[in-house]
């Protein structure tokens, strides 16, 4: 017997999750009710034009879907932008995406942790400073316990939130249906020309994909997933279209019963304020608590994936492995990891608001979708054999959209993500002299899957 018949078969993933599988995932990880957190800051921003914002913000996220599943084929252990990046351009733009989506991670539990405040005073009015310290210090202390937030708790979340969004929808039309409608009132949530501004909707359309943050998490479960080539593509695909769609009605609507968005009592709950009038208290209380819940699991499950992002770069020694890399011995947490990021979302709940932290968000976001879209458009065009239209559109498409509203995102974001991303490659290129050793982000894929 030879020896390789008589070496054991490496044990692997089963490839047991199918297209629809796929699609459940992907929906719970974005949750269908992603528009509504961001939806009131997103109106004033497009002045009104949410509907717009969500419809463009589904173009760009469509083509990079498409970048996402292509590269998932093509690397199908790998399931993140900063390695598609790093295997396909080169390694130190693989670190500068890496980089780039730490700030992504971090930024996530400092806006879950405004919007939570916001939503709890609603329920019980204490100073904002009370609530946002509550509930960092509880993200914190629940994930120094090792607690984690199952795939069938988010899964059960996102059956109750779709609930939500019916009993939504139900009031909405009973609302509207005493309200007299011309074909000027039903057309204004896509274009009202008198507050109609390209730039103003750009810069709401940069903070609008908000919503469909996650979805590149289905690329991670393509070792897991039969006939990745194929269906990992339809997947992500699909539940952009399904957020997209899903997500435009409730603006629509919201749009519709208060058309006038410069008068929210608060901008960063204005979806609840929204379902009150068109439902009552009854449904304020709902869709608040709801949204409180969900926006709790979201914070709970960032702050756990930015800790555990930190902790897989301190392990390769990209940053200090002593500090970031250390594990608590008992609970097999990164628990430095922990409390500092509870320290951020603490201090960061402070020093920005719900608009500015979701623009930071959105910053590491589309440095990281840019570098999908370029990685497909090298791999599947560029360095084809055989060039075929079809590979060259698409993430080219995604790459200028994603550039476009990048740029478009106010320029106090630009200018910290641009600090923070210059911090990043000043402090990898000491750390490989000049990028000359290699250096590599071992991502720990978080709830998510981002």
């Amino acid at each position: 017997m030879s020896e390789a018949s008589a070496a054991p078969s490496r044990p692997g993933l089963a490839r047991v999750l199918g297209l629809w599988s796929l699609i459940v995932y992907g929906i719970v990880l974005i949750q269908p009710t992603a528009p509504m957190p961001p939806y009131g800051v997103v109106s004033v921003k497009a002045e009104g034009h949410v509907v717009t914002t969500i419809l463009i913000g589904m173009v760009a996220m469509l083509f990079t879907a498409i970048s996402y599943g292509r590269m998932a084929a093509v690397y199908p252990s790998a399931g993140s932008a900063y390695a598609y990046v790093g295997h396909t351009i080169h390694p130190a733009l693989g670190y500068v995406t890496g980089w780039s989506m730490l700030f992504d991670y971090v930024m996530n539990p400092i806006i879950c942790v405004i919007w939570c405040s916001k939503a709890a005073a609603n329920i019980l009015p204490l100073p904002f400073a009370v609530w946002a310290t509550i509930f960092a210090v509880a993200f914190t202390v629940l994930n120094l316990q090792g607690v984690k937030t199952s795939a069938r708790t988010n899964a059960v979340i996102a059956v109750g939130l779709c609930f939500v969004i019916v009993l939504f929808v139900a009031a909405a039309l009973r609302y509207l249906a005493g309200t007299p409608l011309d074909a000027a009132a039903l057309t204004r949530p896509f274009y009202d020309p008198a507050t109609f501004s390209w730039d103003k909707v750009s810069t709401g359309t940069s903070l609008a994909v908000l919503t469909y943050i996650g979805f590149d998490g289905i690329s991670t479960l393509s070792e897991e997933a039969k006939n990745p080539r194929r269906n990992i593509l339809l997947a992500t695909v699909i539940v952009c279209l399904f957020t997209g769609i899903v997500g435009s009605l409730q603006v629509y609507l919201a749009q519709l019963i208060w058309p006038d968005w410069s008068s929210y009592p608060d901008a960063d709950t204005a979806f609840v304020h929204v379902a009150g009038r068109a439902g009552g208290p009854w449904l304020f209380a709902t869709v608040n608590l709801s949204l409180l819940v969900a926006t709790v699991g979201s914070g709970m499950g960032a702050h756990l994936g930015a800790s555990r992002l930190l902790y897989g770069m301190g392990r390769d020694d990209a940053i200090p492995r002593r500090f970031f890399g250390a594990l608590n011995p008992r609970t097999h947490v990164p628990s430095n990891n922990v409390i500092l990021v509870g320290a951020l979302a603490l201090a960061g709940a402070f020093a920005v608001d719900y608009d500015l932290g979701a623009q930071l968000l959105n910053f590491g976001a589309f440095i990281a979708f840019m570098g999908v879209n370029l990685s497909a458009l090298l791999h599947y065009w560029w360095r084809a054999e055989h060039k075929k239209w079809a590979n060259l559109f698409p993430p080219l498409l995604g790459f200028l959209i994603c550039a476009y509203l990048w740029w478009s995102l106010s320029v106090p974001a630009r200018r910290a993500g641009l600090v923070w991303l210059a911090t990043g490659i000043a402090y990898g290129a000491w750390k490989t002299k000049g990028f000359k050793k290699p250096i590599e982000f071992r991502e720990a894929n978080d709830e998510s899957g981002r």
